[in-house]
């Protein structure tokens, strides 16, 4: 729009040159004046960008993916195009699943199911990537509205819903089920889970979907003093489900649901959760896009710039009974 505008100006100019008539000029000033006022304006209007149907190295300003392909020629990874094949579901449009969210878009993978019953409120501002004039809307909506103007490639998918009532379990399970986006994918429709909520029965029922499913997922979650956090692969059967042995971050039950209903609300820094965020797609795309190290457990203090690690064996005491049976099936395969 920039240089149609430029050009109209440019024969604007021609034209008051060539008038014989100088008494015309005064219009063509006029027009000239709000062709330049117009011109301003373009300057800030929204830039939107075509879909992209194939991944490219070239290096060129208009390629939005060559610094991501980058990596595939520095032999990082094999093939990043593949990224688009995987989807991942985030539960938890919060702190950390907002920026994941964010992340990933920005990556291109090529499905995103996002889930959240919560609405934008001011009191996010200072840790989430939605905007003060969003305030009101759902998150998963805001989300869809801000991450489809950032890469249209994406494609999104937003359950607007409390995962921890029945119904929006039931709902829960279905989609995660669904394979319209990849109808020959062995297992369930998503390649891998991200579970970014604040509160305990949250985690608990991301537990219980995915040790019935068999689905891979990832944890992560930040301390109520925003100092701490940490992120946790889980694979069931393989290593230990929630259930088993839930990070100490958020063993002692207190979590953000607990206290905004106690009248007090968790500290929060957007540094933390992005650190966290940060950690949890790096580990995301190690795992899809199999390159590196992806650790069971890792953990961030940011008083100590301390990164625990450890492994996470599954406790064959555990309460969950889904888990119990991931674990008998994969020791069964052990001994094939």
């Amino acid at each position: 729009m920039e240089a149609e505008l430029k050009e109209m100006l440019d024969d604007l100019e021609s034209l008051g040159r060539s008038l014989p008539d100088p008494s015309r000029n005064a219009s063509i000033d006029k027009l000239r004046s709000r062709v330049k006022h117009l011109s301003e304006l373009a300057k800030f209007a929204p830039v939107h960008r075509s879909k992209v149907k194939d991944m490219s190295a070239e290096v060129v300003d208009s390629n939005p993916y060559s610094r991501l392909m980058a990596l595939q020629r520095m032999g990082i990874v094999e093939n990043y195009e593949r990224i688009r094949e995987y989807s991942v579901a985030i539960v938890g449009i919060g702190g950390v699943g907002s920026v994941a969210a964010e992340m990933l878009t920005r990556c291109g993978v090529g499905r995103l199911l996002l889930y959240d019953y919560d609405k934008v409120e001011l009191a996010n501002m200072n840790r989430l990537f939605f905007r003060p004039e969003q305030v009101g809307m759902t998150k998963t909506d805001a989300a869809v509205q801000t991450l489809s103007d950032i890469n249209p490639d994406v494609v999104l998918e937003s359950y607007t819903l409390n995962i921890t009532t029945v119904q929006g379990f039931e709902t829960f399970i279905s989609s995660l089920k669904n394979k319209s986006f990849r109808p020959d994918k062995e297992g369930s429709g998503v390649d891998l889970v991200l579970s970014c909520v604040d509160n305990y029965e949250a985690r608990m029922v991301v537990n219980q979907a995915c040790n019935e499913l068999n689905q891979t997922w990832m944890e992560s979650g930040v301390s109520e003093d925003a100092v701490s956090g940490h992120i946790q692969l889980l694979i069931p059967g393989e290593t230990a489900c929630f259930a088993c042995a839930p990070p100490l971050v958020v063993a002692s039950g207190v979590d953000e649901r607990t206290l905004k209903r106690e009248g007090v609300c968790a500290a929060s820094l957007p540094t933390t959760m992005g650190v966290i965020a940060g950690l949890l797609v790096q580990n995301t795309l190690k795992f899809l896009l199999k390159f590196g190290h992806v650790s069971p457990y890792l953990g961030y203090n940011s008083l100590k710039d301390y990164f625990p690690t450890m492994e996470m064996r599954p406790n064959p005491q555990c309460a969950n009974a889904a888990c119990l049976e991931r674990q008998a099936t994969n020791l069964t395969g052990l001994c094939l």
